[in-house]
């Protein structure tokens, strides 16, 4: 049998019409041979999520989301994605929106829970949630850090503001002036610097027998000290304290008028009786002194001597 050209444009247009629907379908993530299960889920923000996007249950592909649209005139969102007949869930498990990056876009992830048994079937509104990517935990991070920048730049700028406000010409001037004499102090200490080398060099023999003196005389120290160190300091403290106890005693007798020295420090009578006795000693020797032939007498020719007469200076 044979087909007019017409014909066969014809079905060549149907086939081309049939692969475009299956293309277009299977492009945006509907495939029109599957009797997959459809779900939904309500979100206030897909994040990213887009049709095509996997649908994972443990990570592992069960299915792709089929349709993103409004479902009010709130703004809310409403997914719809398929799930292979092979997977089976809960009611009360999650459809939760995760991933995303840099480059790639965001994935639909079924949280199961297992103690339910109720499972889900085709046509239900399962439960949503957002975990963060990566973009939004940078962006979290970088919010404060980018605050803490802005108000350092704007610190710094207002230092620098002032510091142009203080360093005016007259103060760049004292900068400058004072930076030089800081380099004739350096130069006048650079120059001390080598005097004091020139006299430590011609000096070095002298230094050297100080310091050779000095540890000798460290020496004969260590010497001293481990003589006293071998001296028996109980024995003379307590000869010390022997001393000390005999001088207290004596000073108490003293005190008490005990022996010679007591009762002449403390006797009256002593005291006026050796103060008599020297008067009347002063008075002996100044009458002997005035009137010797009265206590010697000595005559070649047997003379007798005179009458006494009383010295007109005599002691009374």
């Amino acid at each position: 049998m044979k087909y007019t050209r017409e014909v066969k444009t014809a079905l060549l247009v149907i086939v081309a019409i049939i692969l475009l629907v299956f293309g277009y379908s299977f492009l945006k993530g509907k495939n029109l041979l599957d009797s997959n299960r459809t779900f939904y889920a309500i979100y206030e923000d897909v994040e990213g999520l887009s049709a095509s996007s996997a649908v994972t249950i443990n990570g592992l592909k069960v299915g792709q989301v089929t349709k993103i649209d409004f479902l009010n005139d709130t703004g809310l969102l409403i997914v719809q994605f398929t799930v292979e007949n092979d997977f089976q869930f809960s009611r009360s498990s999650v459809a939760e929106v995760y991933g995303g990056g840099i480059i790639g876009g965001k994935s639909l992830a079924i949280l199961p829970n297992y103690d339910e048994k109720e499972m889900a079937k085709s046509g239900d509104t399962l439960d949503s949630d957002v975990e963060e990517g990566i973009m939004e935990l940078v962006n979290d991070k970088l919010t404060p850090l980018q605050q803490k920048v802005e108000n350092t730049i704007v610190s710094a700028d207002s230092m620098l503001t002032a510091i142009n406000q203080i360093l005016d010409d007259s103060t760049r001037n004292n900068i400058r002036g004072t930076f030089k004499e800081l380099n004739a102090t350096v130069s006048s200490f650079k120059g001390t610097a080598t005097e004091l080398e020139g006299i430590l060099g011609r000096n070095s023999e002298k230094l050297d027998r100080t310091f050779t003196n000095l540890d000798e005389m460290s020496t004969n120290f260590n010497k001293l000290s481990d003589t006293l160190a071998t001296v028996n300091i109980g024995k003379m403290t307590n000869d010390l304290e022997k001393v000390i106890g005999d001088f207290e005693q004596i000073s108490d007798n003293l005190n008490s008028g005990q022996g010679t020295a007591g009762k002449l420090l403390n006797d009256d009578k002593v005291y006026q009786n050796l103060d008599r006795a020297t008067l009347q000693l002063e008075q002996l020797l100044q009458d002997i002194k005035l009137n010797p032939k009265r206590y010697v007498h000595f005559s070649v020719f047997g003379k007798k001597p005179g009458p006494y007469e009383a010295p007109r200076d005599s002691l009374k």
